[in-house]
């Protein structure tokens, strides 16, 4: 049997009392209107709703109200899926909207939990079309800059699932939840066949990059709880100064930009997972860009370092980079601009896939519109050369208010080797035309395009740990500092660039 055969599914109340904190819940709901007496078609669906008041115990499919997970006060929207379905209707759609519109009053972050089956037949178009004002509130709640975080429930179909059940800067899924567009059942009934398996559940959504994590109910509360310890806005102390960060340039006297290239490509060498899992305090992993692809090359997370929580974007060394990864990379930059926390991208790519799939799937686009993404944030940027900087992909997440770079890391317009292949036609050329080139991070800072060196005494690929400390003891204090200084915009941003070409 599945998973979705044998689990206890909660109901709505159930997992508010999982979730929440013990006795922090507070309904916000009003009477309902009702839809069932204007006597114009459908005379059985006032009976419908009457049964469904009975076997729920709730007026509506939507339950709403405020309550506390971890001591973060949060608004919440819950689908009762005993009533109907979990389907929405015109009632269920005002009090949706009503919800969503007093979290966003009150500066709260709102957590939706649907299990539906969409749109409620017996209503129609009119309720079909309800949820284009549902999406509106949504889209007015994250523009203010508030968290909207989403809990996928078994099942959560049609309308729903293509509206508000989409549209989470953070989306967590129940173990072995059915999830999609169109539902089985209506699928068997259209096409005569039933519906390939596996295909709609959670897991498989996962493995897709369309949910960011697979969370049981139990789990919930501490999931979200961290998510929101990393939303919530930061206190920047005034006065006093920031710790010094040292530049290395001395440090690499007597080392070729080729010696560099090698330690670079050291397996050992600490990657930016690496760098998430010793240098920061606190990390929610996010997966994808919600679009279906399973093109891993980017990682993509909430993190803090020091006291400043941001949003970072890294290359996954080991993964081929195709467009599906920068567009990970963008809903990285997208989620720093809504959220309104700093944005750091760390840099270690041999290069961009070099594929049919690369070029069809348009990575020279997506290149192009990370960089125009990324000088766009609004809020504060911090660029990290941890390694390899090969390319269009590493310049894809360069620019930035401030960069800093390990001793060995290096920018290039392609690897050493196929550089001195277009010059030279030969390999054998790389070691010179690297040196020659300007590369490493010692010429970059020289030139200004790197603010900080950090040292690697030893090697990084000889002490990892202690290496990514340094790292991130860096990243705390530019944060820290940009964030006292404030996002200085796109022309500050492009001043340095500006100043490379005369």
């Amino acid at each position: 049997m599945t998973e979705t055969a044998t689990r206890r599914r909660l109901g709505a109340r159930e997992l508010l009392e999982t979730m929440l904190d013990a006795g922090s819940y507070l309904s916000w709901d009003a009477p309902v209107r009702g839809v069932a007496g204007d006597g114009t078609r459908n005379t059985g669906y006032a009976a419908d709703l009457a049964a469904a008041r009975g076997k729920s115990g709730s007026d509506e499919s939507v339950l709403t109200g405020e309550g506390r997970i971890g001591n973060h006060r949060v608004a919440i929207v819950v689908s009762d899926f005993a009533f109907l379905a979990g389907s929405i209707g015109r009632d269920a759609a005002q009090r949706l909207v009503s919800a969503v519109e007093r979290a966003t009053g009150l500066g709260l972050p709102l957590v939706a939990m649907p299990a539906s089956g969409g749109t409620r037949m017996q209503e129609g178009t009119p309720a079909f079309l309800g949820m284009v004002e549902i999406v509106a509130a949504v889209q007015a709640h994250r523009t203010a800059g508030l968290p909207y975080l989403v809990y996928l429930r078994h099942p959560t179909t049609g309308g729903v699932m293509a509206s508000w059940g989409s549209l989470g800067h953070v989306t967590a899924a129940e173990p072995g939840a059915l999830l999609g567009f169109l539902g089985p059942r209506v699928y068997e009934a259209l096409h005569g066949e039933a519906f390939p398996s596996g295909v709609q559940t959670a897991e498989n959504l996962f493995d897709h990059g369309l949910v960011d994590a697979v969370v049981p109910p139990e789990g919930l509360g501490d999931y979200f709880g961290r998510v929101l310890d990393l939303l919530e806005p930061g206190h920047v102390v005034a006065g006093g100064a920031l710790p010094s960060t040292s530049s290395a340039t001395a440090g690499a006297a007597g080392q070729t930009a080729w010696e560099s290239v090698l330690r670079s490509r050291d397996p050992l060498r600490p990657s930016s997972a690496e760098l998430l899992r010793h240098a920061a305090g606190s990390v929610v992993l996010l997966r994808g860009a919600g679009d279906g692809t399973k093109d891993h090359g980017m990682l993509v997370a909430l993190a803090r370092f020091g006291a400043t929580s941001c949003v970072l974007v890294g290359h996954q060394r080991n993964n081929a980079m195709g467009p599906g990864s920068l567009r990970d990379a963008r809903r990285g930059m997208r989620l720093a601009k809504e959220l309104r926390l700093p944005l750091v991208t760390v840099i270690d790519t041999p290069g961009a896939s070099l594929s049919r799939e690369a070029e069809e799937g348009g990575l020279a686009a997506e290149i192009a519109r990370s960089l125009y993404d990324l000088l766009g944030v609004g809020t504060a940027t911090l660029s990290v050369l941890l390694g390899q900087g090969t390319g269009g992909g590493a310049l894809a997440l360069l620019p930035a208010d401030r960069t800093i770079a390990a001793q060995h890391a290096w920018l290039a317009p392609l690897p050493p080797e196929g550089a001195s292949a277009i010059v030279h036609r030969t390999t054998s050329q790389a070691p010179a035309l690297a040196e020659s080139q300007g590369i490493t991070a010692s010429v970059l800072a020289g030139r200004g395009i790197v603010d900080v060196v950090v040292e690697e005494v030893p090697d990084a690929a000889a002490a990892p740990v202690e290496f990514c400390h340094r790292v991130g003891e860096v990243i705390a204090v530019e944060l820290l500092g940009l964030a006292r200084r404030g996002a200085p915009g796109l022309q500050a941003r492009r001043s340095k660039y500006r100043a490379l070409i005369g």
